[in-house]
């Protein structure tokens, strides 16, 4: 598979190079990417530090996002903090509430005079990590969306054109309905994350709020409003169509059932994250397409934008003058576009600059690879709304946990999709007041 030009370590140590002979200062990267992820992640380490001789930086995988994330406030409160660590999206207001324990990124860039420009960045991804002001406060790094992929072996077997996934929710229906009569699957679609996919990029997917307080962004009082008569109606939806054999669950919180379903080709469709490309390419002994999410075409507005899921790099307190700015020059070489372009080819993340985007077209990585730009056209496709610029809650791991549970309620027949989203809304929005209070 052709994968762009690839970066010549020896070209950017050119570029890079300071050519100093003192001490190398250490910079400790504390990371949640394991198997093929985190050997990538390692490789833009490596680059780095033999780009130049001053500063080394050190990688450590420490387990999930969350085990990332709560290991890294532990050992902030022992003193024994790394200097970056990697923060899953859904952690941002945890991070933002750990006032005095975190180094924005624009003041780090700004206090060691290093090129930082977040209007390079795609807007979709600045809006997520940004104060009110508009200051970015970490480092956008491995941004994904959820997309469709489809297995077009099967749309042919069934009928369908293999070049023309369902646009629609309605097309979708059909879509899966034609295929489970046509014997050519014994599933239409099934979905990894429910609540990232089925809820958060659904609601801004049809520009339909999630949250009071421009979902979250706006402050800590925030409260989930996004029980109403839409998603309602697409969790029964996605009920009947279980019964119906046309959707099949893949299983609540990441939906681990859900990409091995698509992977043999009992499903037909499937919705992953765009950071899965690789791997379902890897997997996959079919011809693989990519679509965009479906959207109801009776609801206004829709399709908006999809909004990322991913992770970016923080900053903690504590340490030296020289090590923040060891740490300034690694997120300066971190964005280069050759950087960021070959991190996107290689992973499916997305190109998060202009620049990389150009670059990656530039060198017939699009052309050669169709479909792999689907993320970026989904996520941009239009500008981004209060309701589609992400989403910034407290406690939202053990909301999302929450959400998952009552979504498999529609699916076991033990509740509505309005009673769900109402039992949702109410859980979440209890956790949402703890989150308040312990940091008022």
């Amino acid at each position: 598979m052709y994968l762009g030009k690839k970066i010549t370590i020896s070209a950017l140590a050119m570029t890079m190079a300071m050519g100093s002979a003192h001490a190398t200062t250490t910079v400790n990267w504390w990371h949640a990417l394991g198997g093929e992820l985190g050997e990538l992640l390692e490789d833009v380490a490596t680059g780095f530090n033999e780009s130049q001789d001053q500063y080394r930086v050190v990688p450590s995988f420490r387990g999930t996002y969350t085990e990332t994330m709560t290991g890294a406030i532990a050992a902030f409160r022992a003193r024994q903090q790394p200097h970056i660590v990697q923060v899953f999206e859904v952690g941002t207001g945890t991070m933002m509430a750990a006032e005095g324990a975190t180094y924005p990124i624009y003041q780090l860039m700004a206090d060691y005079n290093r090129n930082f420009d977040k209007d390079a960045y795609l807007p979709a991804v600045v809006g997520y990590y940004t104060d009110p002001n508009g200051n970015m406060l970490s480092f956008p790094f491995n941004s994904s969306t959820p997309i469709m992929y489809y297995n077009k072996d099967i749309f042919e077997a069934a009928g369908l054109d293999p070049e023309q996934p369902p646009e629609t929710w309605a097309e979708m229906e059909a879509a899966s309905l034609q295929i489970l009569e046509s014997g050519a699957a014994d599933c239409g679609f099934t979905t990894s994350w429910p609540s990232w996919v089925m809820l958060e990029n659904f609601t801004a997917w049809h520009n339909l709020p999630l949250g009071t307080k421009e979902n979250g962004f706006a402050g800590f009082d925030t409260e989930f409003n996004f029980n109403n008569e839409h998603v309602a109606r697409h969790w029964d939806n996605l009920k009947a169509w279980q019964d119906a054999g046309a959707f099949k669950w893949g299983g609540p919180g990441p939906g681990p059932d859900a990409a091995p379903m698509f992977y043999s080709s009992e499903c037909a469709m499937f919705f992953g994250s765009s950071a899965s490309r690789a791997g379902v390419l890897r997997n996959a002994d079919f011809n693989v397409g990519f679509g965009f999410q479906p959207y109801y075409d009776d609801i206004e507005g829709a399709p908006q934008n999809t909004i990322i899921g991913g992770a970016t790099l923080w900053v903690l307190r504590g340490h030296s003058d020289a090590e923040y700015e060891a740490v300034s020059a690694f997120f300066e070489y971190l964005s280069l576009p050759e950087v960021q372009a070959e991190w996107h080819q290689l992973t499916g993340y997305l190109p998060i600059t202009q620049a990389a985007y150009d670059l990656t077209a530039e060198q017939g990585y699009y052309d050669a690879n169709p479909g792999a730009d689907t993320s970026i056209k989904q996520m941009t496709l239009n500008e981004p709304t209060e309701n589609s610029k992400g989403l910034r809650f407290g406690n939202f791991v053990q909301i999302r946990d929450v959400i998952s549970e009552e979504m498999e309620a529609v699916m076991t027949g033990a509740k509505s999709g309005q009673q769900a989203a109402d039992a949702a809304v109410r859980r979440g929005n209890a956790l949402l007041r703890d989150f308040e209070a312990a940091n008022r």
